[in-house]
């Protein structure tokens, strides 16, 4: 195993770890008492995984470690870090009552993931070669929801986390829909994605 999939791994290993800090902050919450430690170490945590993407991605074009494990186990980590995120913010106070990420915004956002999975399943099924390559409205997607999630943990602005919601689900709809119409496209045989 080359040592940048070893560093998407540790990647994966820190999705449970933030997941058990941000859950015992909200619970310090919910109880009256918040511990802000418990705030701190779940976002430091966040970070740190999340930038591992980053150096991973790095290490293996720089030291000539692409390979077949690191290109099919990098998007896996990088979906159980925003899923969990999102589910878990959306599941507990991160301060005052109501400072989460909304339900139907956890809703959006892994109904688009599940229908994605499930658009790559019938492809496959109707044997369409399917090459993952990021669509711009994806990308644009995955970083309106990193800010939705940081404006929720960070509570530097007191402006709810609706507004920022609002902004990535619109932008999560609009590319699944943008991932719906390549999968019919390769469907039918005139591209590939």
């Amino acid at each position: 195993m080359t040592f940048a999939s070893q560093i998407t791994i540790t990647r994966i290993c820190l999705v449970p770890v933030f997941a058990a800090l941000a859950y015992t902050y909200g619970h310090s919450v919910e109880i009256g008492h918040a511990e802000e430690a418990w705030r701190w170490w779940a976002l430091g945590v966040f970070v740190l995984a999340a930038s591992t993407d980053g150096v991973d991605g790095w290490v293996a074009r720089r030291f000539n470690q692409c390979s077949d494990f690191g290109a099919y186990i990098d998007p896996i980590a990088d979906k159980a870090l925003l899923l969990t995120g999102v589910i878990t913010l959306s599941l507990v106070d991160w301060g005052e009552p109501g400072w989460r990420l909304p339900w139907w915004f956890a809703v959006i956002v892994v109904l688009r993931d599940c229908v994605i999975l499930g658009g790559i399943k019938i492809l496959y099924e109707h044997r369409r070669k399917v090459k993952i390559v990021p669509h711009w409205t994806g990308k644009i997607c995955t970083v309106t929801q990193m800010f939705a999630i940081g404006w929720v943990m960070l509570r530097v602005v007191p402006i709810s986390p609706i507004y920022p919601c609002a902004v990535a689900g619109f932008f999560t709809i609009w590319s699944g829909l943008a991932y719906i119409q390549q999968g019919r496209l390769i469907l039918r045989g005139a591209g590939q994605t």
